[in-house]
């Protein structure tokens, strides 16, 4: 059974899985304490596991872990660990995630938490049975505004909330010579852009405006082939000349929420949206007023309240060190945060979740909501029907 940190403890932390997303984990780790100098806790890199070859040793030598493994069941085993950030491929996140709980690990795990809600049933099972702290990366709840926004509509702002649209586009595989990774097979990946953008999206509507009943959804794939690479990818390369193969999941979602509270709902997204660059965001539409959120602006708000109902106007209000974590970064309102800022938060909630021995921030709960609403999507889409959403 694992217990809450001692004041002031070094926590030795490791990486699973050293890409873009390891690489953001890692630098978080190490921001962190200049944010939250009172932290309890301490992270200290430790060991890093990386299958490809030289990654691994380079991202030790770069950012001062003791160690570099290929293999994560190393880890697993290392007494010096005390904490693990997951930033595998998907299809590993449950075979790694029930490992390291079992070892006694804390988890900091990257969504979708595996292929489907069974997978992230399996790790939040394994994260309980061992009495250790799970976390999950849903960044986008973590910025400011959306935690002012959620507040904003719990205490009644724009009255009882009506309907809600949810964007999430990007054209990170849009180019037709995007090398076809582990992202676009069903085996590896699982779902396409349902686990990559969908799932955030599935989260911020919970998050801001409760828990989702029911969901009909269709989805396409519009890019059918993409040139498979000759070595190891990271991140979104490209593999131009490539021999061609088939890409086994959707590229597109779109999908009609039903709330529990009664609300209904639009989330939309698309990995191959020409012209869109991480254009995430939501409007919420309340029986008095509304409240607006885009992620490349991530610091303002647009917020329509009143009583004029009919021509209201829309202010656009900028966060200040009132809203969420934002006075741990900037010491005035308008100054802008950024999305490493946003893994910051995530590294501080979890480390103060393992040094307070109750979770903070996003957890392995929220992980299994956000898969529910994702395999309905999924079978709705099959089914053509309207779906209940399994808890």
């Amino acid at each position: 059974m694992a217990h809450p940190a001692r004041p002031q403890e070094t926590l030795g932390v490791a990486v699973v899985g050293f890409g873009w997303m390891g690489r953001v984990h890692t630098q978080a780790y190490a921001r962190v304490r200049h944010h939250y100098p009172h932290l309890a806790v301490r992270p200290e890199p430790v060991v890093v596991a990386e299958e490809v070859p030289g990654r691994g040793e380079e991202a030790a030598a770069r950012f001062g872990f003791a160690s570099a493994v290929r293999d994560w069941r190393e880890v697993a085993a290392d007494p010096r660990v005390a904490a693990v950030s997951v930033t595998a491929p998907n299809f590993l996140h449950r075979e790694i995630g029930v490992a390291m709980a079992g070892a006694g690990k804390h988890l900091w795990i990257e969504k979708p938490v595996g292929l489907t809600a069974e997978d992230a049933r399996a790790v939040a099972g394994a994260v309980a049975k061992a009495g250790v702290q799970g976390a999950v990366g849903f960044n986008y709840r973590s910025a400011p505004a959306v935690e002012a926004a959620r507040d904003l509509i719990a205490a009644g702002d724009i009255g009882t909330v009506t309907h809600v649209r949810v964007r999430l586009f990007s054209d990170y595989a849009a180019h037709p010579d995007s090398a076809l990774t582990w992202r676009y097979e069903r085996e590896r990946g699982g779902s396409g852009v349902l686990g990559d953008l969908a799932s955030h999206g599935a989260d911020l509507a919970r998050f801001l405006c409760g828990d989702i009943a029911a969901v009909t959804a269709d989805t396409a794939v519009f890019l059918p082939e993409r040139p498979r690479p000759a070595a190891a990818t990271a991140g979104h390369t490209r593999a131009a000349g490539g021999a061609p193969g088939p890409v086994e999941n959707e590229d597109y979602v779109g999908c009609l929420l039903r709330f529990a509270s009664g609300a209904r709902g639009v989330l939309e997204a698309c990995r191959v949206s020409v012209g869109e660059q991480n254009a995430y965001g939501f409007e919420v539409h309340g029986t008095r007023g509304a409240v607006f959120w885009d992620f490349r602006r991530m610091n303002e708000l647009g917020v329509s309240r009143g009583t004029a109902y009919q021509d209201q106007p829309v202010s656009t209000v900028y966060v200040g060190p009132g809203d969420g974590e934002f006075a741990a970064f900037q010491p005035g309102a308008a100054n802008a945060m950024g999305y490493d800022d946003l893994k910051v938060v995530e590294a501080y909630r979890f480390l103060r979740s393992i040094a307070e021995g109750v979770p903070h921030g996003a957890t392995l709960t929220d992980a299994v909501r956000s898969a529910a609403v994702l395999d309905a999507m999924a079978r709705s889409a099959r089914d053509g029907t309207w779906t209940d959403v399994q808890p």
